[in-house]
């Protein structure tokens, strides 16, 4: 999927540049790139991607390429890449920000059960549909894209923390970035925290350029994340969390780790939450409510009015929140009323562009829980939360 296509774009399509950092081996196949493999070191690349005209595709969602190497009239499709070595990439992110005429840079980290073509073409949609006036940086870590790969997915999450460390501090030393802003969503955000926490250890404090987090749907344990918001300590930026007590994928994970509650799954609307998350003055979104594009309720995130939203907040420079609650009204309209907002700072939102991160699911949902499940001495029926059960083959998010 990942072969620049021969053909010129039509009208209207849009190229977005994503500048990559991975963990990740490289493939053989120039379709590829890169494999679910582990490397030794961290490679860099950039990646153009092609978006078709907004009128020929849904906007929130990606068109994925139905055959090699795509139909840029109707698909998302690459028309350029290459690898670079570390100081290459710092080299074309001067550019593009110096052409850009901005010094913001967002910095996506996906989830479990994503391929590498996967992480490219969402952040290339997350950073089109939001409009955000900020150069988008791909992190990917060897996920190798497979329902029953999670402990594997886990593993390379932990081997890929100090890679992900050592990006950062290199952005922070780099005259020609302003603000960083970190979105997370799933097994992304172990990842994530792991590296602020080293940071924040190795230093005293997060890297001051880092002006926001944004925990979507985050697979992490209650008792880690506590323990590794104190190592972080209060000289943070703002956190927000988003959390659904519906995310059956994070029910799924919970079981897998013995019970023990997921972040991303926490009612916080109830005690401890509430007062815990308000203690460490972490803003929270609930979206228990909202309704999800796919089987698992793992992507209620994606909203191309919520997007657009968060694009317009982060391109004017301000915070996601800054004790007003202009964003999160907005927010609150677009999902009716369905999402209540609650935490240290009501109001506040960003929830669209971290849920469409963690690839297809390729196989039968409901047989690949199946076999976990007698694994565990489950059956299908006792994954997810409030036991219910998700069949078929889950849609390209």
């Amino acid at each position: 999927m990942l072969e620049p296509v021969a053909t010129a774009q039509p009208p209207g399509a849009s190229t977005v540049p994503i500048l990559v950092a991975t963990t990740r081996q490289r493939s053989s196949d120039p379709g590829q790139m890169f494999s679910g493999e582990r490397a030794v070191a961290p490679t860099y690349a950039e990646i153009d991607v092609s978006i078709p005209p907004d009128p020929a595709r849904e906007i929130g969602d990606v068109q994925w390429p139905q055959s090699r190497p795509g139909d840029p009239a109707r698909e998302f499709v690459v028309v350029g890449s290459q690898t670079m070595p570390q100081a290459g990439g710092l080299t074309r992110l001067r550019e593009r920000l110096a052409r850009s005429g901005h010094r913001r840079v967002l910095v996506f980290v996906h989830g479990y059960n994503t391929r590498f073509e996967e992480a490219v073409f969402r952040l290339a949609q997350i950073a089109h549909d939001s409009e955000a006036k900020a150069q988008p940086v791909l992190f990917t870590w060897p996920s190798r894209g497979k329902l029953l790969a999670y402990v594997y997915d886990r593993e390379s999450a932990n081997y890929s923390r100090d890679a992900l460390e050592q990006m950062l501090a290199s952005l922070q030393r780099e005259p020609a970035v302003r603000e960083i802003t970190i979105l997370a969503h799933s097994m992304g955000n172990w990842v994530t925290l792991e590296a602020l926490r080293q940071m924040a250890i190795r230093n005293g404090a997060i890297a001051s350029k880092i002006t926001q987090v944004m925990l979507a749907a985050p697979d992490v344990d209650v008792d880690v994340f506590a323990r590794q918001i104190a190592e972080i300590g209060p000289k943070r930026p703002p956190f927000t969390l988003f959390a659904s007590t519906n995310d059956e994928a994070l029910g799924f994970s919970q079981r897998l780790a013995g019970g023990v509650e997921r972040l991303g799954s926490v009612d916080p609307t109830e005690e401890p939450w509430r007062s815990k998350l308000a203690a460490e003055r972490i803003a929270v979104v609930d979206l228990s409510d909202v309704k999800s594009s796919d089987k698992l309720n793992h992507t209620t995130f994606a909203s191309a009015d919520v997007v657009r939203s968060i694009g317009a907040r982060l391109s004017s420079g301000q915070k996601l929140h800054d004790g007003g609650a202009g964003l999160g009204d907005r927010i609150a309209q677009v999902t009716a009323g369905a999402a209540a907002t609650v935490g240290a700072a009501a109001g506040l939102a960003v929830s669209a562009p971290l849920a469409v991160v963690d690839g297809r699911t390729r196989e039968s949902l409901g047989d690949q829980f199946e076999q976990v499940g007698a694994g565990l001495g489950q059956t299908a029926d006792g994954f997810g939360v409030g036991g219910s059960t998700r069949r078929g083959k889950a849609q390209p998010q």
